[in-house]
């Protein structure tokens, strides 16, 4: 009896721990479909950035509980200071951490006789190092740091455009054609060479 409880036991084990796992890649998936309001988006040496103050109400609405600690920071003789930091966050029942590093250079005055401000330095370390937690961990901001996954699978009108084109084939070439599309062999990416290929096969 005790057995058969304790395989009963680990088939919920199995079954809670599964449904954890599902839970955290849809809320996962959710915050990096989420797309960052251009009013926090900003440029630095021609570069997107997006602001810390967003990064954090992103991460109370869906990890709320959250918390950052800076596990160790070293200066870079007198050229950079780097922070050593750990997000932890609540999610699918489960407590999660992840570390994170980062450094930031130290600005010097022009005499090169001393800084500008060291203490803004370190600040903006910690702050760099947050905010690539955030979007590795977290997946804020994914679309500005270019970390969304892309669907590249066909859309309704994709797939009516090459049918279209289609029209004057044979049957045969039809087949194969309307085959690769329903086994997902043609992709966004591969439209071009589709249209192409059929072109070709018209005036061959």
């Amino acid at each position: 009896m005790s057995s058969e409880m304790s395989l009963s036991e680990k088939l919920n084990e199995d079954i809670v721990r599964q449904d954890a796992f599902e839970t955290i890649r849809d809320l996962h998936e959710k915050v990096s479909m989420e797309d960052t309001p251009k009013t926090y988006i900003k440029k630095k040496m021609g570069m997107d950035y997006v602001e810390i103050s967003y990064m954090k109400s992103v991460a109370d609405r869906y990890y709320p509980g959250w918390s950052w600690t800076i596990i160790s920071t070293e200066m870079l003789g007198s050229e950079a200071f780097m922070v050593h930091g750990r997000l932890k966050w609540f999610e699918g029942g489960i407590w999660r951490e992840g570390d994170m590093t980062a450094a930031h250079r130290i600005m010097k005055l022009r005499d090169k006789e001393g800084f500008v401000d060291v203490g803004n330095d370190i600040k903006s370390a910690n702050t760099d190092a947050m905010k690539k937690a955030f979007n590795m961990y977290m997946n804020i901001a994914d679309d500005v740091y270019r970390n969304r996954a892309e669907d590249t699978s066909l859309s309704q009108d994709d797939i009516d455009y090459i049918y279209e084109e289609m029209e004057g084939l044979n049957d045969e070439w039809k087949e194969k054609i309307s085959l690769s599309i329903e086994n997902g062999d043609i992709e966004k990416n591969d439209i071009a060479k589709v249209i192409n290929k059929i072109n070709q096969i018209k005036e061959s």
